[in-house]
């Protein structure tokens, strides 16, 4: 006969315990609400090139970051993953190129990479430029919806130029009396000659 000494598994105990992702997101969270900065990015990494770095020199990136995530320790630029948010400040103050590299994931699912200031500055003005187009069709309305609000309509046309309808049947009337063009007394060739 088997003994029952086997312990009773609680599955719903098990299903509570946190994976190391979500214990990494919530404690990035908390570190996150202590600066009072808000994460814009899903995902994101970041990477510094220990050999272009001259940050024993300039240590511009340290001094920029909003979060703290870098730091200068033991003659080099240290990332701290989990206090960075990605925003590029580190990388538009580095006077060496292609030396920190950010990649990162929007909410709508957009990758953004960039290691050069400029390339910082051309992604903001392109998702500015986004912005601004969404602004100005929400204001102004399309052709189709000014032309049916603000155009003159074929039925309003007399009200517009203040014809009565009497007086718009014989105006029509004159324009198609007068519809050809007149013709010329004279030949083309006779007109050159007398000039």
């Amino acid at each position: 006969m088997p003994e029952n000494n086997v312990s009773p598994i609680d599955i719903f105990s098990m299903l509570s315990q946190e994976s190391p992702e979500e214990a990494k997101k919530k404690r990035r969270k908390e570190l996150l609400e202590s600066t009072g900065i808000k994460e814009l990015f899903k995902e994101g990494s970041i990477n510094v090139n220990k050999f272009t770095c001259v940050g024993g020199q300039c240590r511009l990136c340290v001094k920029a970051c909003p979060t703290n995530a870098l730091y200068w320790g033991t003659g080099e630029v240290g990332v701290t993953e989990d206090l960075c948010i990605y925003c590029g400040a580190c990388v538009l103050n580095c006077m060496v190129d292609n030396c920190i590299k950010i990649e990162r994931k929007r909410e709508d699912g957009a990758v953004e990479k960039f290691s050069k200031p400029n390339d910082v500055i051309m992604l903001g003005e392109k998702i500015n430029v986004k912005k601004r187009l969404e602004r100005v069709k929400a204001i102004f309305p399309t052709i189709t919806k000014y032309c049916e609000s603000y155009c003159v309509k074929p039925k309003d046309e007399h009200d517009f130029f203040g014809y009565s309808n009497e007086k718009a049947d014989t105006t029509k009337l004159h324009l198609t009396k007068n519809k050809r063009p007149k013709k010329l007394k004279s030949s083309p060739k006779a007109l050159t000659s007398k000039i």
